[in-house]
């Protein structure tokens, strides 16, 4: 199941970005579920169906917006290494 939104946008916005509408829609849908996905507010897996692409794809992607595709800080990391 799926749910249709429907919202207005300034026509400025996709000249400013050089885009469609259509390429603008799939990119904002990525950049929606990368800052999510960073924030932690949902799973890679989640992510990556929210935008619509594979995970091998949603990882491209997370490395195109800079984010590590890893949920794991440095200390939780030394932590896990430190208990073998």
């Amino acid at each position: 199941m799926s749910v249709q939104l429907t919202f207005n946008l300034p026509e400025s916005a996709f000249s400013a970005l050089r885009t469609s509408p259509n390429d603008f829609l799939m990119e904002m849908r990525i950049a929606a579920a990368v800052k999510w996905y960073e924030l932690e507010k949902i799973s890679q897996a989640k992510a990556a169906e929210l935008a619509g692409l594979s995970r091998a794809e949603f990882i491209d992607a997370l490395a195109r917006y800079h984010v590590s595709p890893f949920q794991v800080t440095e200390r939780e990391l030394i932590e896990e290494i430190n208990r073998e």
